[in-house]
C-alpha cells in the first residue's frame, strides 16, 4: 500500500534522511553517482553527509511502445555506452527490435546534450579502484540503476553501495544480488510509484541540476 501521508516532503529531505543512513553504515572515502535529474538532490545530501565529491551517471529509461512508464530498457552513458532490455516487457508489449534501436540513438543524444551540459569542462574524479555510492530519489524497477551499476563495474571501482529512500518489496534481493551493499529507507509491498511517497515530486529542470553540481563543487571533497 502507498502511504496514507508521504515518507518525503521533498528529494532533499529524502536525501537527508538518506544521508543519516550512509553515515551509519560506516561508509567513508568514497564518490557520489547521482542518477540525475531526480537523483541529484538526494545525492548532494549524501555527498554532503560524507564529504564526498558528487558525480553523475547518465542514464535514461526506454519505455515500452505506449507505456512510456513501463521500463523497457535503460542505457548508460560511458565508453562504451550500455544497455540493459527487460526481456519480460519485451515480449508483452512486442516492442522490435527496430524500436529498440530508435529509442536507445534517441536516448543517447539525450544523455550526450545532458553530458555537454552539466560537465563542461569540469574534471571529475577517477573512480577506479575507490568505493562508490550509486544515488537515485527512487526505484520502481530498478532498471536504470542496474544499468549505471554494470558501467562502474566496467571502470573497475572498488565496493558499490546503492543507497536509495524506496525500492518495491518485490524488487530488494534482485538488486542485493547487483552491489555490495543495499541501503534502503523503505520497502513497501505495495509500491504504485515513487513519487506516491514524496509530497513535493516535481520534473527537475536543467538549471536546478546545475545549481546542485555548483552547490558540491564547494564541499571539502568536492570535485
Amino acid at each position: 500500500m502507498t502511504p496514507q501521508s508521504p515518507l518525503f516532503a521533498d528529494r532533499t529531505d529524502a536525501g537527508r534522511q538518506l544521508a543519516a543512513r550512509v553515515v551509519a553504515a560506516g561508509v567513508s572515502d568514497a564518490i557520489v553517482y547521482a542518477l540525475p535529474r531526480g537523483g541529484v538532490p538526494v545525492g548532494l545530501e549524501v555527498a554532503r553527509a560524507l564529504d564526498a565529491p558528487l558525480d553523475l551517471m547518465l542514464v535514461r529509461k526506454i519505455g515500452a511502445p505506449g507505456q512510456p512508464e513501463v521500463a523497457l530498457a535503460a542505457v548508460v552513458d560511458g565508453g562504451v555506452p550500455q544497455m540493459i532490455v527487460n526481456e519480460a516487457v519485451q515480449r508483452i508489449s512486442g516492442a522490435s527490435p527496430l524500436y529498440l534501436a530508435q529509442e536507445k540513438a534517441l536516448a543517447l543524444g539525450e544523455i550526450e546534450r545532458r553530458r555537454h551540459l552539466y560537465f563542461g569542462g569540469r574534471v571529475r574524479p577517477d573512480p577506479a579502484g575507490r568505493t562508490v555510492v550509486v544515488v537515485d530519489d527512487g526505484l520502481a524497477t530498478g532498471a536504470t540503476a542496474r544499468v549505471a551499476i554494470q558501467q562502474l563495474r566496467a571502470r573497475r571501482v572498488g565496493q558499490v553501495i546503492l543507497a536509495v529512500p524506496v525500492v518495491p518489496e518485490s524488487r530488494l534481493e534482485a538488486l542485493r544480488t547487483e552491489v555490495d551493499q543495499l541501503i534502503c529507507l523503505a520497502h513497501p509491498v505495495e509500491f504504485g510509484s515513487v513519487g506516491a511517497f514524496y509530497a513535493d515530486f516535481h520534473q527537475l529542470s536543467d538549471d536546478e541540476v546545475l545549481d546542485q553540481l555548483a552547490v558540491a563543487a564547494r564541499f571539502a571533497g568536492g570535485s
